[in-house]
């Protein structure tokens, strides 16, 4: 299969390019730089230049090849609203270019939260509060499953992890770290937040790509829940630091975010497609130190 990929030199998007070349497929990655192009030369893609602003370049993507991978995401929690907006436009874009063709589109999206209990696959996605634009957004991908799309969405946890960096919303607290010289957590700290390793969260992609039926869920989630306390602690023990609560405002648009116990489940999941997380969970890449500086 040919495969048109955006964000494929994030760092959930560098290791679903090899997953799915490892695996036979070919790779078309968007490439909104000259780095992004050569690494995704490097990688062993085939680089077009373009961004998630420009719908004629992700149209031709989508027509050049026999699916889609939807990653790219601005991640600006100052201006978090344009980045939801650019990724309404591209899902609209692969939307109509895809309808009636029968090719799979997956896209990346977030486990809701659920009060008192983990979140599992059966969970809507949430249309209120700092998430809702893109639960809307995975919604108008799964109504896709009508249009003969074959849509999925893979939820990804608080923090998408490996050794050295990224750690998802952990590097958040990493950088907090750094700047106020305390390791710090919101409230008493025992919400929790669930994690995978990025190699186990890139298998998942391709197997949703390859074997998903249309309008698929799934959460690619290897730890249940981690509390930000014992994130915080891991993270003060590495850099040095006390691990004291701080206030909610500190972390700005994610403070409210970062307050939420978050657990979410991936027993459906591994059930229905027999994924298994092999590598190492976030705390222990946390304690394995060497944080990107």
């Amino acid at each position: 299969m040919r495969v048109f990929i955006t964000g494929a030199s994030g760092g959930i998007g560098s290791a679903v390019v090899p997953e799915l070349i490892a695996a036979g497929h070919e790779v078309l990655a968007l490439a909104r730089s000259d780095a992004s192009a050569q690494a995704a030369t490097t990688a062993g893609a085939t680089a077009l230049r373009g961004d998630l602003t420009d719908p004629e370049g992700l149209r031709a993507g989508a027509a050049e090849t026999d699916g889609v991978i939807h990653l790219a995401f601005g991640n600006d929690f100052a201006d978090f609203a344009r980045c939801v907006a650019e990724e309404t436009l591209a899902v609209e874009t692969f939307g109509a270019a895809l309808k009636g063709t029968g090719k799979p589109l997956v896209i990346a999206s977030g486990t809701p939260a659920v009060p008192g209990r983990p979140s599992t696959e059966a969970d809507p996605a949430p249309t209120e509060g700092p998430a809702e634009g893109r639960g809307r957004n995975a919604q108008a991908v799964l109504d896709l499953a009508g249009q003969d799309v074959r849509s999925g969405v893979v939820r990804l946890p608080r923090s998408v992890h490996d050794q050295g960096g990224p750690y998802g919303f952990a590097s958040v607290l990493i950088g907090a770290a750094r700047r106020t010289g305390v390791s710090g957590y919101v409230g008493d700290g025992t919400q929790r937040w669930p994690a995978v390793h990025r190699l186990d969260a890139a298998r998942l992609f391709r197997l949703i790509l390859e074997e998903g039926a249309p309008g698929t869920v799934v959460h690619a989630v290897a730890d249940e829940g981690d509390t930000m306390r014992a994130i915080a602690e891991v993270i003060g023990r590495q850099l040095g630091l006390p691990t004291e609560a701080v206030p909610t405002e500190s972390f700005g648009f994610l403070g409210n975010v970062f307050a939420l116990d978050q657990r979410a489940s991936s027993a459906i999941t591994r059930e229905k497609f027999d994924w298994r997380p092999t590598h190492p969970s976030l705390l222990e890449d946390l304690e394995a130190g060497g944080y990107p500086g």
